[in-house]
């Protein structure tokens, strides 16, 4: 048992919720997945969020390089 709340998994799932380092931890601890793996789903989530929010914004940007 990983004593989250079944409440909590399911927001997680529906994308209601994000995965904090408590439940990374305890996901990790619970399935023998590393933690790093948990925070990295939510870190890609985050960026794929924001690149849909914010496309026309970012073809405005310019290359330094």
């Amino acid at each position: 048992a990983t004593g989250l709340p079944q409440t909590r998994i399911s927001e997680i799932v529906r994308g209601k919720r994000a995965i904090t380092t408590d439940t990374a931890l305890r996901l990790s601890k619970a399935l023998g997945v590393d933690d790093r793996f948990w925070i990295n789903i939510q870190v890609d989530y985050n960026l794929e969020v924001e690149r849909d929010l914010r496309a026309d914004e970012l073809t405005k940007v310019v290359a330094l390089v």
